[in-house]
């Protein structure tokens, strides 16, 4: 297998085994990857930047098995930034992807997907994101689209915006920018709390049972991945399922186009759009603190 030198952020980073198919099925190689990555990179490492990872890896391909990966390696190279943080028990040395030639390097280790945490590492028990997850019960993506735009209207009457992004597998995110000052104790409690009251408000439609036996074709809203050491889908990331979807952020306005699904977007149809103007930088603005947004939830809630 042939190996390609890129030359980016002011180093060479090799891809080796550059042929390998990573995707079999639709001839999707190493290179391909790292060629979206390339063209992604300045709307990505925005969302990368001083944030520890998990990576998501396929030595030999999506069809072979996986492996998530969250301490790094001693053979990363030294310019690879790392994060040492607690866990219960001991830490966790998680690779921080700050610059094109790190995102690249992760490429050539055949990480598909890096996954994000809601925090930065400088202060990583406060998020600057939540996130809510709508996992649908099945492939119908209706159900998606409607509970979205419930939630984007109970955030707008709690003071909050919010951003929408596909996931590149069966639901939306519902994205929430945070100022950093609340924890994620705090922060994960009111998320539960808009989750309840949304599926308070239409019972037979939405549950936030975590559980899928007490779920009963009910839409989840999912807020479990605000927590410490919890991560997300980085926005602009190939997912490994067949044809390389891509994690897209949207605009609210796209919700209703006739098109859209959580896989609407593929590393084989992303690359005008990202020609266009990115959507979050009028979604996703500077980051909220919750507390009036709290006394607003108490208000509808009591």
């Amino acid at each position: 297998m042939t190996t390609t030198d890129i030359r980016v952020s002011g180093r060479t980073v090799e891809i080796k085994r550059a042929g390998k198919e990573l995707f079999p099925d639709d001839g999707i190689t190493k290179a391909d990857l790292a060629d979206h990555y390339r063209r992604a990179g300045p709307r990505i490492l925005p969302h990368l930047r001083g944030r520890p990872l998990m990576l998501e890896r396929y030595p030999d391909g999506i069809g072979d098995g996986r492996f998530m990966q969250k301490d790094t390696p001693d053979y990363f190279p030294g310019w690879i930034h790392r994060a040492e943080l607690p866990k219960e028990g001991g830490t966790v040395t998680y690779a921080v992807c700050d610059d094109l030639a790190s995102l690249l390097y992760l490429v050539d280790q055949a990480c598909i997907t890096p996954h994000r945490w809601l925090s930065k590492a400088d202060r990583p028990d406060h998020p600057d994101r939540l996130v809510f997850d709508l996992d649908p019960p099945g492939d119908d993506f209706e159900p998606v689209r409607w509970t979205a735009a419930l939630l984007h209207d109970l955030l707008d009457e709690l003071g909050l915006p919010a951003a929408l992004m596909t996931t590149g597998s069966r639901g939306l995110h519902v994205v929430v920018p945070l100022d950093r000052r609340t924890a994620f104790d705090e922060v994960r409690a009111f998320a539960a709390d808009v989750a309840g009251l949304l599926a308070a408000r239409y019972p037979d439609q939405l549950t936030t049972a975590a559980r899928k036996q007490a779920r009963k074709g009910r839409l989840y809203l999912d807020v479990q991945r605000n927590g410490y050491g919890q991560t997300a889908v980085t926005p602009y990331a190939v997912r490994a399922r067949p044809g390389a979807p891509v994690a897209t952020p949207l605009s609210w306005t796209e919700l209703d186009a006739p098109d859209l699904t959580p896989r609407r977007w593929t590393l084989a149809t992303l690359g005008e759009r990202l020609e266009d103007d990115d959507p979050w930088k009028r979604e996703l603005p500077r980051g909220r603190s919750l507390r009036a947004a709290r006394g607003r939830l108490e208000k509808l809630t009591s």
